[in-house]
């Protein structure tokens, strides 16, 4: 368990870092980080900060839904943001499209990576994914239409705000699926039976395709 606990925080950090690494790039960030983006950029509360209480915000919503958060869920909640948060605070700003496309991928690489290392822990689903997994359950929609609604959704209203929208939100949307299915393959012990429904993230949070328990 403690091997676990410590590959479930471990990652979640570096999920975090590389959250803050693709905002430091300016060229647009996945849906729920556009939304936290424009909370942020409304209230002057750091991105990370938003990211944090969105999570617990979110989290309330799986009581209709019958969800049970587990610890991974409760830690997505506190790390995630909070080392976006410092990491923004530390990393200055790119400049110049092709530095700007560089860090972002790289970003979106160290997301992946610390993807397959905290979903492979099995300790609970993101608050996010709880989401998505709860109303496939509850309401008997596929995956795919419950993660379109609800990135849409948070997309479109992040925009409004004045959270940024551009060709690196096109980047993630294109490439965060095939990337962690390479990090779930390389990291996770039981990788047999794991299909991967990415939503398009702080965080962003990537959910198993079976519903079962997934960091």
């Amino acid at each position: 368990m403690t091997a676990r606990l410590s590959r479930l925080l471990i990652g979640l950090v570096l999920y975090g870092v590389g959250c803050g690494i693709m905002v430091q790039a300016h060229i647009g960030v996945d849906p729920w980080t556009v939304f936290a983006q424009g909370l942020s950029v409304q209230t002057g509360v750091g991105i990370g900060w938003i990211t944090n209480l969105v999570g617990l915000l979110v989290l309330l919503l799986w009581i209709p839904l019958r969800q049970r958060p587990g610890i991974g869920t409760v830690a997505n909640i506190l790390v995630v943001g909070t080392s976006m948060q410092l990491t923004i605070s530390v990393l200055p700003e790119a400049g110049g499209l092709g530095a700007q496309v560089a860090v972002f991928l790289g970003g979106m690489a160290l997301v992946a990576l610390a993807s397959g290392v905290y979903i492979g822990a099995r300790l609970g689903p993101g608050p996010r994914d709880g989401l998505m997994t709860g109303m496939n359950s509850r309401l008997g929609w596929p995956l795919w239409v419950c993660r379109l609604t609800i990135e849409a959704t948070v997309l479109l209203v992040g925009w409004l705000l004045g959270g940024t929208v551009g060709l690196g939100t096109v980047l993630f949307a294109a490439g965060i699926g095939p990337l962690v299915h390479i990090a779930l393959r390389l990291l996770d012990a039981r990788r047999g039976d794991t299909q991967v429904a990415v939503r398009t993230p702080a965080t962003t949070e990537i959910t198993a395709a079976n519903a079962r328990a997934v960091g």
